[in-house]
């Protein structure tokens, strides 16, 4: 129990702590004859007030709202298909997991070659079907880059999805779904009157991991964009990247991350609440 206590304490709650304590100092490597003063909450105080950090939790919401949601809705709809009877499924699910197999770096690189203006597959699949007329500098404008983001961000992480779901159905007895058949209920009233019910912890799982997952993004818009163009894709991690590690203002960077994770816990609670507002009320 001892040893379990002290490596707990040396790899989680001293990290924690000392990083808190950072956020309150004035930790600017730039200017280390300062000493590092404590300064309370100014570095918070001094991110809140800038207008790159609101224009980077904007662009943040919008990331997390469009991947978070897409990959949710594709995420039941595969592990609902894969999860009938057919010949060869379990090739299928191997074939589907690849992408989430891949590191999101690579993931990003590979992005970026197929989002090539000159010579991307995404170009030349569309212009040889007519749906476009001339090649598309996809990542040259801040919309198309941002949806590119989230399009590539959905690529990877929904297969992860799929398989939390896939999991959860497994579990539900097939006798509940015969007994509904007898009943009259058809596809759609069996879905939302038994599946998505009974799949609501896995839901609450899913929906917390990809929004946590989500609003730290940074490895794959560093590799695809680097926040770019015009700031367009710049979310809160690659503004936390930008202060800590290229202003080298470990204090503000700090404050980021944990103004990042109040936002996080805010949005975990609210899931909660919402996803389990009958047995709260009980």
């Amino acid at each position: 129990m001892a040893p379990a206590v002290l490596i707990m304490t040396l790899v989680t709650f001293y990290p924690l702590i000392n990083s808190f304590l950072i956020s309150l100092r004035a930790w600017d490597l730039t200017k280390p004859q300062s000493g590092f003063p404590f300064i309370g909450l100014a570095n918070y105080l001094h991110v809140l007030q800038d207008p790159a950090f609101w224009q980077s939790a904007r662009i943040t919401a919008i990331f997390v709202l469009g991947a978070v949601s897409i990959e949710i809705t594709l995420g039941v709809a595969l592990a609902l298909l894969l999860n009938r009877d057919f010949k060869g499924k379990n090739l299928v699910r191997v074939i589907a997991l690849v992408p989430w197999a891949i590191p999101a770096v690579v993931n990003g690189i590979m992005w970026k070659w197929i989002l090539n203006p000159a010579y991307g597959a995404l170009n030349g699949v569309l212009f040889s079907m007519g749906i476009i007329q001339n090649y598309i500098i996809w990542l040259g404008n801040p919309k198309t880059a941002l949806f590119m983001c989230i399009l590539a961000d959905t690529w990877k992480e929904t297969p992860f999805i799929m398989l939390l779901f896939l999991a959860a159905l497994q579990t539900i007895p097939k006798d509940l779904y015969e007994a509904a058949m007898v009943d009259g209920c058809g596809s759609l009233q069996s879905l939302f009157r038994i599946t998505l019910p009974l799949i609501r912890p896995t839901l609450f799982v899913a929906l917390s991991l990809r929004t946590i997952w989500a609003l730290k993004s940074f490895d794959l818009i560093y590799t695809l964009t680097a926040g770019g163009p015009a700031g367009g894709t710049s979310v809160i991690g690659y503004y936390t990247y930008l202060k800590a590690f290229v202003s080298l203002n470990l204090g503000r960077g700090a404050a980021v991350a944990y103004l990042m994770t109040l936002v996080i816990i805010i949005l975990v609670i609210l899931y909660q609440r919402a996803l389990y507002r009958e047995d709260i009320n009980q």
